[in-house]
Formats: C-alpha cells, structure tokens, sequence
C-alpha cells in the first residue's frame, strides 16, 4: 500500500477523533433491510462484480442490533413507515442513513396517501442518492461520500461546539468537502481537488474536469448595475 513510505521512522501520529473516525467509516455493518427495487441493486453491489468486502461492509446485519448503517432501498409505505422507524431505534448509536433511490428521498412517482413523501419524515438521513433504481456504482460512490462525512463528524459535543465556533469565525481549516469517486482514485487529480479544496474553488475543479472553460462567480454575487 506504500503506508511505510508516508511514516517517518516508523511512528504515525494522529487524534483519537480521527482514529475513532477512520475505525467507524471502516467497518460499516448495514442491517438487512430492501423495500423495493432498489434493494436489487444494493444486493449486486454487495455480490462479486462491485464487492462491498473492499470497505468492510460484506455482513449484511440480520439483527438492527448489531447494524449501524440503515439502506432505505425504496419507496416506504404508511405502514412500513413505523416499522422502519422501530428498526432505526433498535440500532446502536452512532448510526447512520442512506436514502437510495427517488422513491425513498421524495416518493417519487408515488404521489399519493400510501406513500412517504419522502423517508426524513421518519428517520434522519445521511446521505441521499438519486435515481430510479440508481446502480451498484451510484450506491458505491454514495457509501464513499459518507465515508468522507464520517471522518469529518466531530467527537462530542464539546468539539461540536469548537467547530462551530471556529467555522463561525472563519478559522477552520478542515473544510468538509466530497471529493468525486473518479477523482479520488487519481493521484495526480485527487492533489488538484486537494488544493482547490483549499483554495475553495471545487465548484470551477468541477467544471475543468468536464473540459469546460467557464469561470465561476464568487459568492455571493451582486451585479453591479443594482
């Protein structure tokens, strides 16, 4: 992996929140739980082609005891709705929800009284993927993405606090920044992500990546003829 490489005498230093963290994002155990049709594209992407054993996901918890992260893999009846939020509560803190596919985020075509407008109704969500059904790689990219939410989460709530109080005065360094699956495995592209995130320009990264040559406005925008 080259990790002996980036450690100097063979010590690596680091803080018990970004330890915690990296265990936590790690070993996600998702409860096995589908609804709909999109709970057949979350059983390919965890078979052989795409292979969720790479981030330590391949136990697909029979018991919400022993699951912290909830797959809510299609649309949620009025009577599933209490059912999903009894197996939400069963699930050991700290847990976590990804909403996969339209019908699950916003009811999608189903715009009527059987269905939930929407599974936040229920429970909090994480992470919201789009689609209908979305595939196995959109799944994949959606668990990378809160992976990265993972790390950032701070440990407590007095480190809640100095975080707050730090983006509040404009001092915080870490910024919280989803950095594209397609760029992550790059090196040379995941270093220019790293530096526009710094420079807080991802937004024109994005557009260059594409191969366009716009140029984004600063925010907020105020036109000058106002």
């Amino acid at each position: 992996m080259g990790l002996e490489e980036k450690l100097p005498s063979g010590v690596l230093l680091t803080t018990v929140e970004k330890l915690v963290n990296w265990t936590r994002k790690s070993s996600l155990w998702p409860a096995t739980f589908g609804l709909a049709c999109c709970a057949i594209e979350m059983m390919a992407t965890g078979a052989g082609r795409y292979d969720l054993a790479r981030f330590g996901m391949e136990v697909f918890r029979a018991s919400p005891r022993q699951a912290d992260l909830m797959i809510v893999a299609g649309r949620v009846s009025q009577k599933m709705a209490p059912v999903l939020r009894q197996i939400y509560d069963q699930m050991p803190e700290p847990r976590w929800v990804l909403s996969m596919g339209v019908c699950a985020s916003s009811g999608g075509m189903f715009n009527n009284y059987a269905i939930v407008q929407g599974v936040d109704h229920i429970v909090p969500v994480d992470m919201y993927l789009p689609g209908c059904p979305p595939r196995p790689e959109m799944l994949v990219d959606a668990i990378l993405k809160l992976h990265h939410k993972i790390m950032n989460e701070p440990l407590g709530p007095k480190r809640v606090r100095q975080l707050a109080q730090a983006q509040a005065d404009g001092a915080a360094t870490d910024l919280h920044v989803e950095m594209p699956s397609s760029v992550r495995v790059d090196k040379a592209a995941r270093a220019a992500y790293e530096r526009a995130a710094a420079e807080r320009r991802t937004g024109q990264f994005a557009i260059e990546q594409r191969g366009g040559n716009a140029v984004l406005l600063p925010e907020p925008y105020v036109r000058s003829d106002r």
